[in-house]
């Protein structure tokens, strides 16, 4: 591989600023949100040296929007970048999921009717296997979500999908999956605009 991987969390959204679970509902960015992930764009500009050649978009409009602004030409959009599927949770912030589940999150609990870490890790599979030709040519961008992208960067590196935990991904945000020698490794995370 001579490419990396270029991770891009969609802007900020009403639900992603109040801490509302975000899966499978389609909310548009907020007006910060837009001017956020054209900055997001700007900066990774000094990160990448060639136009990547591949850009791979979730069918969420926050993420299309997001890439457009952020200045990037989407070559196909992925199912499989989609959000977490929260099922019952979705549209409900820890706080209210926590007042009948004591102690809940997505990475240690089930989302009753939606999907699990192990499924939502093979999705990341699927989409690390899909960008692995395009990396022999150059650099691959992905424009995603939260936890999605949090267990994508877990997948990469060879750790569980539930250890996206450790991993911060804010609105917007990148990370950046490089190798060495073929070993793959993390570059960057989180790396967000001046003035979030």
């Amino acid at each position: 591989m001579t490419g990396r991987v270029f991770l891009l969390r969609h802007g900020e959204t009403e639900w992603s600023l109040s801490g509302r679970h975000t899966g499978r509902t389609d909310v548009p960015l907020t007006e910060r949100g837009r001017g956020l992930a054209a900055a997001a764009g700007r900066l990774v500009d000094g990160l990448r040296t060639e136009p990547p050649v591949l850009v791979l978009t979730s069918p969420r409009s926050r993420a299309r929007d997001t890439a457009r602004l952020a200045g990037f030409r989407v070559d196909e959009v992925d199912e499989r970048l989609a959000e977490w599927d929260y099922g019952e949770y979705e549209g409900r912030t820890t706080t209210e999921i926590r007042e009948t589940v004591p102690g809940w999150t997505v990475w240690t609990h089930p989302c009753p009717g939606g999907e699990t870490a192990d499924e939502v890790g093979r999705r990341a599979d699927g989409v690390i296997a899909r960008s692995a030709d395009a990396l022999a040519r150059g650099d691959v961008v992905l424009v995603g979500h939260g936890h999605f992208s949090r267990v994508l960067v877990a997948r990469w590196i060879g750790l569980p999908a539930t250890e996206g935990v450790r991993f911060a991904m804010e609105a917007p945000s990148w990370a950046v999956l490089g190798h060495e020698r073929g070993v793959p490794r993390l570059d960057h995370v989180n790396l967000t605009p001046k003035g979030r």
